[in-house]
């Protein structure tokens, strides 16, 4: 943290006082029709609960449990796609062991019999750890088959206490959001819109989005919530029915979701220059904002509205089938998984434009529009053989994208040099699988072979794949991309041209000066180590913690080196 003399050097605290010109405190413009501000003040809350609040309270509450050999579970609150062997790739809502929490940015967990890093800001932590056994699996809502030794959790009092942990989770950190979110609009909206000398209004709609309306409408949220919370006894609330009635206004977090990534790569441009450093730390002191950086608090209504659906799926778990909030809570828990899995599928299509922006720049002799006009999704690649209408063959590597197939072909030297040959409209066509024997149109022996046929003339494409494995992946890879084609056009999934023109514009940027190649336009992977971590009380931490990145969801920008956890198994003298 910043020391608040050594900012006002260069910011004037003074000059962001919420007072007003008549002297009196400013009072809040974001107060609804419903009621006034919270009651809920910052020390409140961090008695309640304080590792929601406290920076790092998460992390030391989970390096405990794991010290004293608890198992500590988390659950994705979005996809993690990866390719680096060393990270972890999972999807929205699968469970983590947490093996170790000592980096603030990546844990080392394990998934499917895998262990490697995963951003921590990607996942939700339990609220009962205890059952790891039978909570890995199985739909929300069932009830879990249980052996003698766990015989424990069919106790009635130990279902009704684990359905307290969770309703109590939901109360606790719904205050807590509420905090940040109020903190965002009074802490830095309202001293940005004071500085009209270093703030547009176009720039604040960028950064900042819709969030004070998702404030306006949290707080009726709460509020409601409240009403239906039950103090005294906590595993009898019935809070299905907010969700409920909410969850046409939870509608409104699709505009900011859609904005985030345009309201990150505004906002680093801005904190390349000093004074916008120090005027937003300025503005989180005065505020009394706890120690994150404002990408950070950008963030929390996206990780928000995707941990909605795991909340309810564990409180489904242990809310008894004769509970008067089963049903609701069933239904609330469908309702608010839709509102997440399109968020999520959005978050994945905009990390991809990224990664078919570079891999488009390293393709030698691009013709014709840029890729990312039509598409935004690479669903299958590989070699196939092409026979023309002549007979003759053609090695080509094919790009499977949705609405299109792209051909390439290798450069004879230089396997990892691609050069354009052209594109197939796949809308355009329809795929035929061919038995093997004469293909009638060639007259020719064929095997392993399919074709895309044209929908309007007698125009045909004959592909043949090396093996007949090789075949079937090429045909299911096909009918994915017109299921994709046509899930995105129910779900009204497109991506905003400004979002691509960033997209090809850095991917341009990031390969000039390069010489052009297939790997050329992609970042390499770190060197691949033998060495994993170990699970101890005490790991080194790294000297120089890595920044969050802030334009792909806030995802660390690199990992923690292996070398200082395997150092640290070696040093004979710990502390």
């Amino acid at each position: 943290m910043v020391a608040r003399g050594e900012i006002a050097r260069f910011w004037s605290l003074e000059s962001l006082h919420l007072v007003s010109s008549d002297g009196g405190a400013e009072s809040s413009a974001l107060a609804d029709d419903n009621g006034s501000e919270e009651d809920y003040s910052y020390e409140d809350l961090c008695r309640a609960n304080p590792r929601y609040l406290q920076p790092g309270g998460e992390q030391l509450a989970i390096n405990e449990l794991i010290s004293d050999g608890s198992v500590v579970c988390a659950e994705a609150l979005w996809d993690h796609v990866t390719m680096d062997e060393q990270e972890l790739g999972f999807k929205a809502g699968d469970v983590i062991q947490v093996l170790e929490a000592s980096h603030k940015d990546w844990w080392w967990g394990r998934s499917a019999d895998r262990e490697a890093w995963f951003p921590a800001s990607f996942v939700r932590l339990r609220v009962n750890q205890e059952e790891l056994a039978e909570g890995s699996s199985g739909t929300p809502g069932e009830e879990p088959v249980e052996d003698a030794g766990r015989g424990r959790h069919k106790h009635p009092e130990s279902k009704q206490q684990m359905r307290t942990n969770v309703i109590q989770e939901i109360m606790d950190t719904e205050r807590v959001y509420i905090k940040h979110l109020r903190d965002i609009c009074e802490g830095y909206i309202r001293q940005c819109r004071k500085h009209t000398a270093m703030f547009t209004v176009a720039q604040l709609a960028t950064i900042f989005g819709n969030i004070e309306d998702i404030y306006k409408f949290q707080r009726k949220f709460l509020k409601d919530l409240e009403k239906q919370y039950n103090q005294e006894e906590p595993h009898l609330s019935e809070i299905g029915s907010c969700f409920l009635e909410h969850q046409e206004g939870f509608a409104i977090y699709s505009e900011y979701c859609n904005n985030h990534p345009g309201a990150c790569a505004e906002l680093a441009g801005l904190m390349k220059q000093g004074r916008y450093r120090h005027f937003f730390e300025a503005c989180r002191l005065l505020q009394q904002m706890i120690d994150i950086a404002i990408d950070g608090f950008l963030l929390t209504p996206v990780q928000k509205i995707c941990k909605y659906p795991l909340q309810l799926a564990e409180l489904l778990k242990y809310t008894a089938r004769e509970h008067s909030d089963y049903r609701n809570i069933k239904a609330a828990y469908e309702a608010m998984k839709n509102v997440a899995c399109l968020i999520n599928e959005r978050k994945r299509k905009l990390e991809s434009i990224d990664k078919i922006a570079r891999w488009q720049v390293s393709i030698v002799g691009w013709e014709g529009q840029d890729i990312l006009e039509r598409s935004s999704e690479l669903i299958h690649s590989g070699e196939l053989t092409r026979v023309t209408r002549q007979g003759k063959s053609q090695q080509r590597t094919f790009f499977l994208f949705d609405h299109q197939l792209v051909a390439c072909k290798k450069d004879l030297l230089r396997r990892d040099v691609l050069y354009y040959r052209g594109s197939t409209d796949m809308d355009a066509v329809e795929l035929v699988d061919l038995e093997d024997g004469r293909d009638g149109a060639r007259t020719l022996g064929v095997r392993n072979a399919f074709k895309l046929v044209s929908r309007t003339g007698d125009e045909a494409h004959l592909f043949c794949a090396k093996k007949p494995e090789d075949k079937a992946r090429w045909l299911q890879a096909c009918r994915d991309e017109r299921r994709r084609v046509q899930e995105d056009r129910a779900m009204g999934m497109e991506i905003s041209e400004n979002q691509k023109k960033l997209a090809m514009l850095n991917a341009q940027k990031a390969g000039h000066g390069k010489s052009k190649g297939y790997s050329g336009g992609c970042p390499s992977a770190p060197p691949l180590q033998s060495l994993r971590p170990v699970h101890q009380r005490h790991v080194t931490v790294p000297a120089s913690l890595p920044q969050q990145q802030v334009f792909a969801l806030a995802e660390p920008k690199r990992k923690p080196s292996l070398f200082w956890h395997t150092f640290n198994k070696l040093t004979p003298f710990r502390k």
